[in-house]
């Protein structure tokens, strides 16, 4: 009986520390960036692992008054590749610190 109760103790400090070790590396991954460029280098996105978007630069030959749309199709497809990055990045980080568990919420 009282072996049970200890494997149970064990286990909730294990679960304590990786939600330590979590919540320590979502801090760490609010600092770290991703980018991604598009139309030849001309759009540059930059994010971070809280998925915010920290920079747009737009090379001035990127903009073209007579196809603005096309300028604003580049844009929305770098800053979802940007997103993509950001994502990807922290659902491996996660996963070294959970090993390969997941939880739903977290990432």
């Amino acid at each position: 009986m009282f072996g049970k109760m200890g494997d149970m103790q064990k286990m909730m400090k294990q679960v304590q520390k990786m939600q330590q070790d979590m919540a320590k590396l979502q801090e760490e991954l609010a600092e770290r960036t991703v980018d991604a460029t598009g139309g030849g280098g001309a759009i540059k996105v930059v994010a971070n692992g809280k998925n915010e978007i920290l920079s747009i630069t737009i090379a001035p030959e990127a903009v073209d008054p007579d196809d603005v749309e096309m300028l604003q199709d580049l844009i929305l497809t770098v800053v979802n590749e940007a997103l993509r990055k950001a994502q990807e990045m922290v659902s491996q980080e996660m996963s070294k610190v959970t090993g390969g568990l997941k939880i739903p919420g977290m990432f």
